[in-house]
């Protein structure tokens, strides 16, 4: 083992140019610990938000990036059991996992099946726990319902697309015209969002409103996202649904939880490093669910851009165009 691994810093507030290689000394795992070789990571617009320093569940900085991770257990520290020197292994790192070494506790691991590659493995961490979470844990959809999923075209977009489908449940996407092919490949039902209001035009599809509403844009897009839904129906909110500043989020969030029930709806909000970090029971038991469907490929991950692991800089630089669709995977 050399005594120094690469990592990619994130430096200071700012945009991909903050992003800078390092070397830092490699170090044992401690009592309780993993240490692993990281041979794949995530990147999404998560990691775009830590750029700016306003993602609550990021260290100060500098520190490394990288939410999600697939690697090697490399060394294992005492008291560790249940693992092995060179199994493959998955976790939600949050931050981390732009490195060639990650250490961290082993209860955050996750064994990744040998039929699953680690491309696939990582890009599912994130996007498609969320999807899977917000769709079965938050909405309970059923077979035969309908749904409406903003952002349709991203990271959790696609996968939820994907999950909807296998739930049985006829599903409309959000999307410029450029990604309604991508939505329609994924079994979903393209909504022009620039056409028109987007709860018109999803009520010239269905009248009475759908059952389900996955809003990943936030802001104005809230009041619309209830317009859409029958009454009775529910708005799902997650991640950050692009709202700047505090007083704005605030107003987002008075929409969707009040705003909807004054309306006859119901709104509620989902974060994945909310639910993970006070209770990790959830993603334990849904991850393996997810590579399962890898395993008999019901899913098909929409990696659509890879590059080196330290290359994190050219991946963020794809990021704020809006013009990424599905995810991008960095690989070791």
């Amino acid at each position: 083992m050399p005594a120094a691994y690469r990592a990619v810093m994130l430096t200071k507030k700012g945009g991909p140019e903050v992003l800078q290689v390092v070397e830092l000394p490699v170090e044992s795992p401690g009592a309780g610990q993993l240490r692993v070789r990281v041979k794949a990571a995530g990147v999404g617009a998560t990691d775009l938000i830590m750029l700016g320093g306003s993602y609550p569940f990021a260290p100060k900085i500098p520190f490394v990036p990288g939410y999600e991770t697939v690697g090697e257990v490399d060394a294992v520290g005492a008291g560790v059991t249940g693992f092995e020197l060179g199994q493959r292994v998955a976790a939600l790192t949050v931050y981390g996992g732009f490195a060639e070494i990650l250490i961290r506790g082993a209860e955050h691991f996750l064994p990744v099946p040998s039929a699953v590659s680690n491309r696939d493995a990582a890009a599912v961490i994130l996007n498609y726990v969320t999807a899977w979470q917000m769709i079965h844990r938050v909405a309970k959809v059923g077979g035969g319902q309908t749904a409406l999923v903003t952002g349709a075209a991203g990271g959790v977009g696609t996968a939820a697309l994907q999950l909807l489908r296998l739930a049985g449940v006829k599903t409309y996407a959000a999307a410029s015209t450029s990604k309604h092919e991508t939505v329609r490949s994924l079994g979903a039902i393209p909504i022009d969002y620039r056409s028109g209001k987007l709860d018109r035009l999803t009520r010239t599809l269905e009248p009475n409103g759908v059952d389900y509403v996955f809003d990943a844009v936030g802001g104005a897009n809230i009041g619309l996202c209830i317009g859409a839904l029958r009454r009775g129906g529910m708005v799902i909110g997650f991640g950050f649904m692009g709202a700047p500043g505090i007083l704005s989020k605030v107003a987002m969030f008075t929409n969707l939880f009040i705003g909807a029930r004054l309306r006859g709806r119901r709104g509620d909000f989902y974060g994945i490093s909310a639910l993970y970090k006070k209770d990790p029971k959830p993603l334990r038991e849904d991850l393996p669910k997810i590579f399962s469907l890898l395993e008999e490929k019901k899913i098909d991950p929409f990696v659509t851009h890879t590059f080196d692991l330290l290359d994190a800089r050219r991946a963020f630089e794809l990021l704020p165009g809006g013009s990424v669709q599905g995810k991008i995977v960095l690989i070791g």
